[in-house]
């Protein structure tokens, strides 16, 4: 068995960022993270064993000092915050403010926001919840119960693949002729590399494992572009998921993670992986 790294892959500066931040304020005094920081599993138990809190709700914080996500927050959301008399900390990725402030041009200037992406995403909520009125699309079949409108301005979540995203303008540049539609790319960069990466790992590979939490967006859509060049692919979150059963002794097994995936677990897994090819090609010798 033959296995092979993606090019790009694993935790991006934001995410790195975020973590540092966490632990370097934890030295200094008790902290609540609000939501999970980034989505892994691993990172959160580790930030829970230096004494970090993670809750889901504001009203759960036991700590004077708050730290908002790198998924980042409304600036409503802040301001409730500030109003508890909270010191409130953001780790917000600088590519999700990028983002923000995209939105915010897109109304300034105004176009009637349409956002690609998840709606019920911790990210898409932050970007939308400064706003009355907004449309959210994820597939085709969402851009059916949109109506035309003088001016629609596009953008979309941070970890989207960038192909889904032309693709769904495209689409609304035909549905909506008559209308201007302004399109800005807020996808980051890390996940247009890793996506791209992914794209060419695939189509090497017999079988791909994409590490990452399962409730990373960036580690989703990574799966979903996976299928569609290699028809074997297993999400796990650390090496322990793994299972024998899914290699053979001449696939070519292939790896790739999401941006909030430690070197640590990534390595873990491909351990794991060449353990398992050296006993085949023993075995098979």
């Amino acid at each position: 068995m033959k296995i092979i790294r993606a090019e790009h892959l694993g935790m991006c500066f934001g995410v790195k960022d975020a973590i540092a931040l966490a632990l370097a304020t934890a030295r200094h005094g008790p902290l609540t993270i609000l939501g999970d920081l980034v989505h892994n599993e691993t990172v959160l138990a580790e930030l829970r064993a230096q004494d970090i809190r993670i809750a889901q709700q504001p009203g759960q914080a036991d700590t004077r000092t708050v730290m908002i996500s790198a998924h980042g927050a409304s600036g409503r959301r802040l301001a409730e915050l500030r109003q508890r008399r909270l010191n409130v900390l953001e780790a917000t990725c600088p590519l999700v403010h990028a983002a923000h402030r995209a939105l915010a041009k897109l109304v300034s200037d105004g176009f009637y926001p349409v956002i690609i992406g998840r709606r019920d995403h911790v990210e898409v909520r932050g970007l939308t919840e400064d706003f009355n009125e907004f449309a959210v699309v994820l597939c085709e079949a969402d851009l059916v119960n949109l109506r035309e409108r003088p001016r629609l301005g596009v953008m979309a979540q941070t970890t989207q693949p960038i192909e889904k995203v032309r693709h769904l303008v495209r689409l609304l540049r035909e549905r909506f002729a008559n209308s201007e539609i302004r399109f800005i790319d807020t996808v980051c960069q890390p996940t247009k590399q890793r996506q791209h990466a992914a794209v060419e790992l695939a189509k090497q590979c017999d079988v791909v494992v994409v590490i990452g939490g399962v409730h990373s967006n960036n580690t989703q859509e990574l799966v979903s572009t996976c299928l569609q060049f290699c028809p074997r692919v297993h999400l796990i979150q650390t090496a322990d998921d793994l299972r024998a059963e899914w290699f053979g002794e001449k696939d070519t097994a292939g790896i790739t993670a999401g941006t909030s995936t430690p070197e640590s677990v990534i390595a873990g897994a491909e351990s794991w992986l060449v353990a398992l090819a050296n006993k085949l090609n023993h075995a098979f010798a």
